[in-house]
């Protein structure tokens, strides 16, 4: 008898993770969505997706939930998609310990976790593991320092993963995303305290937060449509990074073709940093940076 293809799919709650857990089980999947809020999920139940309250920086957490899967799935992980992420977009003097430990632990150290203890469904079904990988690993967007450091790190994990578990039939895919519509923007103001407190910051770090809000971001449905397509298509020595969302491509390789000093002018520009940063370098040069 051909057995059903099951799928697990993190940061479920919303977004990005709501729409794919639910693209997968209309495709047949049986599917399991996680997230550290079950309520969010419950919904996702009218598509018979199975909803399960897992904490992806708990290793206890984890453990639980593969147990769980090995059990009801007969030991088989068709797809493992990493999705949880955590924003963080200020400024990287007025980034806290706790701040860039908790983006890291979501987005690097939680789907390095995942992949480690969900491994040995992953072989056994031939499975594909999966990213949500970022343009911000590639662009120097303002304000983006630790977000950009934690997908440029799960970029280069994905790409040396591959050629590593290509003998046990398992396949790696990473997501470079651009705009989609998701509420992950980050919300927190400039402190007080900070040394870029002049007038007019409080304006351009939201603008940055809201980046991907005002730029016509794709819908998550259509998004997730997509990278479902992906995840079934993708071969063994195919393609590692796929471009999806808004600018998605053209933003991945902008790099390559632009001089580092233009883009980051250009950026400057956009978030109306330009005026601002001709305040800090008038203010700091007759005044101690304390």
């Amino acid at each position: 008898m051909t057995r059903q293809k099951v799928a697990l799919v993190t940061g479920a709650s919303s977004g990005i993770g709501y729409a794919a857990a639910k693209e997968f089980a209309l495709r047949g999947y049986k599917t399991y969505s996680c997230a550290r809020r079950l309520e969010p999920m419950e919904p996702l139940k009218e598509y018979g997706v199975i909803p399960v309250v897992c904490d992806v920086t708990s290793p206890e957490s984890v453990e639980n939930l593969k147990s769980q899967i090995a059990r009801e799935c007969d030991g088989y992980l068709d797809i493992l998609y990493n999705n949880a992420g955590q924003s963080c977009s200020l400024p990287a003097l007025d980034v806290t310990d706790d701040m860039f430990k908790q983006c890291f632990e979501v987005n690097v150290f939680a789907p390095i976790r995942l992949t480690r203890e969900f491994i040995p469904l992953l072989i056994k079904a031939k499975g594909v593991v999966g990213y949500t990988g970022s343009v911000s690993a590639v662009i120097p967007f303002p304000f983006s320092s630790i977000y950009g450091a934690t997908k440029a790190a799960i970029h280069q994990y994905a790409a040396t993963l591959r050629p590593e578990l290509e003998p046990f039939g398992v396949r790696v895919l990473n997501i470079v995303t651009g705009g989609v519509k998701t509420n992950i923007a980050d919300t927190r103001g400039v402190p007080e305290t900070s040394l870029y407190q002049v007038p007019g910051i409080k304006e351009a770090v939201k603008e940055r937060q809201q980046m991907a809000a005002r730029n016509n971001p794709m819908p998550a449905e259509v998004y997730a449509r997509k990278v479902a397509d992906d995840f079934e298509l993708v071969t063994l020595r195919g393609k590692l990074n796929v471009y999806r969302g808004h600018m998605a491509l053209f933003l991945g390789y902008l790099m390559y073709w632009c001089p580092r000093f233009v883009v980051e002018k250009i950026l400057n520009r956009k978030f109306g940093l330009t005026a601002i940063f001709n305040q800090i370098r008038a203010k700091y040069s007759k005044t101690n940076v304390d």
